[in-house]
């Protein structure tokens, strides 16, 4: 028997136990923003610096849900044709020139000015239809008959005038389209929507009103440790409590960029290729540039990399 997104969905550790069965290891503030969205029907702003999994929880919930994931990835200058709609205007051209070679027929039997421009003007109300109508992510997710997960991924880096754009959409599930009218969502197959910042730019309170918000920092080493377990299962335990120390007192640290969980689960994925048993000053250097990205970073790392492997191994 198929299992109802309901059921998916019927409380906070049931979601915690679906997340962890697709590996992506949450905790329960995390689950309850998910539960809390879809049962209120309202999107989620998630906060947090880069790396923490923010765009990963849209997708494993889309995934969770067997549901599309619609994504619509923001930046500056983003504007209504790229995720709203265009018309299509080879197609429009197309059928100007079909009209062109066709105009005796369509104007035969018309008598005077008038009634010539009422009968072209009813052909042209057809150049602004649906069929010439371009739908991009945010349209393509109202229009989707069954529902689905819509990722408005890193909004942040958009324009002010772009959150407007996305007001209507945020409170009502609609879309107005001046030369159609407005486009609403399915009834009962809203479109579970997120959206992701870095925190680059302050959001409009308009834009946070319409969400329920989530933060997410980096995990504590526990929930780090369950993570690049989830995600490197090879890794041996001692290992990875050694790395997962080592990126923890990174984080310490004055850099450029911290490393983020992404960097943690490749900087596994490395140790694994290696074959590596235990870390040590060596290995770490020849693998800073898995986890740095920066040559600043990596210069200020190397100042203490000896002190900083020597704790990572005694508090493994």
């Amino acid at each position: 028997m198929a299992i109802k997104n309901e059921d998916r969905l019927a409380n906070v550790d049931i979601i915690e136990e679906n997340f962890e069965s697709l590996h992506y290891i949450c905790n329960a503030q995390i689950a309850t923003a998910v539960f809390l969205a879809y049962h209120l029907e309202k999107p989620i702003l998630i906060e947090g610096p880069p790396g923490v999994g923010k765009t990963e929880l849209a997708k494993t919930t889309a995934e969770m849900l067997e549901l599309p994931c619609i994504r619509l990835q923001c930046y500056e200058g983003l504007d209504e044709s790229k995720a709203i709609y265009e018309w299509k205007y080879g197609k429009q051209l197309l059928y100007t020139q079909v009209l062109k070679e066709t105009l005796g027929e369509i104007l035969e039997g018309a008598k005077g000015l008038s009634d010539s421009v009422s009968k072209l003007h009813d052909f042209g109300d057809i150049f602004f239809s649906e069929q010439f109508l371009e739908p991009r992510p945010l349209l393509k997710a109202l229009k989707e008959k069954e529902s689905c997960v819509l990722l408005i991924d890193e909004v942040d880096k958009s324009d002010h005038e772009f959150e407007s754009l996305l007001l209507e959409m945020l409170s009502d599930y609609q879309l107005s389209i001046p030369e159609i009218g407005t486009v609403k969502a399915y009834p009962d197959k809203k479109p579970l929507v997120f959206l992701t910042s870095n925190n680059t730019r302050e959001i409009s309170d308009a834009l946070k009103r319409r969400c329920l918000h989530l933060y997410i920092p980096f995990p504590d080493a526990n929930l780090e440790s369950k993570i690049v377990h989830a995600r490197v299962p090879d890794i041996p335990d001692r290992l990875r409590n050694q790395l997962v120390s080592f990126i923890q007192e990174l984080r310490t640290m004055d850099l450029k960029k911290v490393p983020a969980i992404s960097e943690t689960i490749d900087w596994a994925k490395t140790l694994i290729l290696l074959h590596s048993e235990s870390l040590d000053a060596n290995l770490v250097r020849q693998t800073l540039n898995v986890i740095l990205k920066f040559q600043e970073d990596v210069e200020t790392v190397e100042a203490e990399l000896q002190s900083v492997t020597n704790k990572a191994l005694k508090e493994s």
